[in-house]
């Protein structure tokens, strides 16, 4: 196989990345059939596979597929779409699924904060329980700021440097 910059393209590199990758993943805390799924996306020329391509290249069910892509899809880290003129589905990762993941994230981060506020006032702001609370909201409202800031720099630096693409 050959890119399209004319290097070749080694399979076994490329199936040694995706298992090293996926261990990675799975360390980070991802579930394993999950992570194997999104480092063969990752890791595949056009960034999108098919049920049936994902089962022959990491020799697992469909039905592993399945509950892999319905895991990184709640998680905003594959899309699902239609092959074109046909009925199959197939599964697409994005240039900025890093990006979509965090922000998916950052309500996360918001519904923690509202359950920490509620927290802080039902165990009273001056007990040892309150100050532990406060100080993890404090700690995550600075998360969600410095979060902004961050993936507003992230999007100057992507497009100055991948352009508007995904």
């Amino acid at each position: 196989m050959t890119e399209q910059g004319g290097t070749a393209r080694d399979p076994e590199a490329v199936s040694k990345f995706v298992e090293h990758f996926a261990a990675q993943l799975v360390e980070a805390g991802l579930p394993r059939m999950p992570a194997r799924v999104f480092s063969a996306l990752l890791a595949s020329e056009e960034g999108v596979l098919t049920s049936a391509a994902l089962s022959e290249e990491l020799r697992i069910s469909p039905a592993a597929v399945s509950g892999a892509v319905r895991y990184l899809g709640r998680h905003h880290m594959v899309s699902r779409e239609r092959e074109p003129g046909s009925r199959r589905e197939r599964y697409r990762v994005h240039g900025d699924q890093w990006y979509q993941a965090l922000t998916n994230r950052e309500a996360v981060i918001r519904h923690w904060e509202g359950a920490l506020r509620e927290g802080v006032a039902g165990v009273g702001e001056q007990t040892p329980a309150g100050r532990r609370l406060a100080e993890t909201l404090a700690f995550l409202e600075f998360l969600e700021k410095e979060l902004e800031a961050m993936m507003s720099r992230w999007r100057t630096q992507r497009e100055e440097r991948f352009g508007g693409g995904g």
